[in-house]
């Protein structure tokens, strides 16, 4: 069922799934997206699963308050809204900015996280300078004055040439450019390579061959950072392979929830 719950002063809106003990597993999308960027992987996962997905402050049917945000203050949001649904030892799986999320939180708290899929991200991504171009463009021009660009850091070449890419390119432009803005400028802040360095737990890293915002390497980088991690590059895809190959996607979470007893 799809609904809003009050946490940390703002409207959330969530989704929550599948049976009440099942094992619990989140996810947190990325900047210019809304949860519906995860629909195509749900049905390839395994049955059992208790599953969150949440639009992020300035996202999606969340509130959108006046920007900028913190990083934290992302962390927070989600922290309220696991410790009011009373959601323990998640798998918790971040992608892009959702990843930042997943970091921040874990270093935090780790009685919600058990394990972590870090997707398409890093402990820094970009510099500031980077985003303040990104920021100025939107509030002199909209959302839509990066379309093009981001476009084709999101996907793969075959990929910008298929019917589905109107979907996404809408979904993006429709994003608030307050909520954009806002979240840009927590990723500018951030740098995560002290704490993540110190985390100690089960953790995945995922990237996309093709992937124009968090390449390879970068996302290799902050896998190596956690001892016992693994890494995973799906080929031919680019910053949101959950979109592009949900099958390949959900096998590669599947299969790393088998291995650490999460199914």
């Amino acid at each position: 069922m799809s609904t809003v719950i009050r946490v940390n002063g703002i409207n959330i809106h969530y989704k929550l799934e599948g049976p009440e003990n099942g094992p619990t597993i989140v996810f947190s999308n990325s900047l210019g997206t809304d949860m519906r960027i995860w629909d195509g992987v749900l049905s390839y996962l395994p049955k059992n699963l208790k599953i969150l997905r949440y639009d992020k402050r300035g996202h999606g049917l969340s509130d959108c308050p006046n920007p900028p945000y913190s990083m934290g203050i992302l962390v927070k949001d989600v922290e309220a809204l696991m410790d009011t649904l009373k959601l323990k030892n998640s798998l918790f799986i971040g992608l892009s900015i959702g990843g930042m999320i997943a970091q921040g939180l874990a270093v935090k708290r780790l009685d919600l996280v058990r394990a972590m899929a870090l997707s398409n991200t890093a402990v820094r991504i970009g510099n500031r300078q980077i985003w303040e171009d990104r920021i100025s463009k939107v509030k002199s021009s909209g959302v839509k004055a990066l379309t093009e660009e981001t476009m084709k850091r999101w996907f793969s070449n075959k990929f910008l040439e298929s019917k589905e890419l109107p979907i996404w390119k809408n979904m993006f432009e429709r994003q608030p450019a307050e909520g954009y803005t806002g979240c840009s400028h927590a990723i500018s802040g951030t740098d995560f390579y002290t704490s993540t360095s110190s985390l100690r737990l089960p953790a995945i890293a995922i990237a996309g061959s093709e992937d124009g915002s968090t390449p390879p390497d970068l996302v290799r980088e902050t896998c190596n950072l956690i001892p016992g991690s693994k890494f995973n590059l799906i080929k031919g895809v680019g910053h949101i392979p959950c979109v592009e190959a949900p099958r390949k996607y959900a096998r590669v979470l599947s299969d790393f929830m088998k291995e650490i007893g999460h199914v």
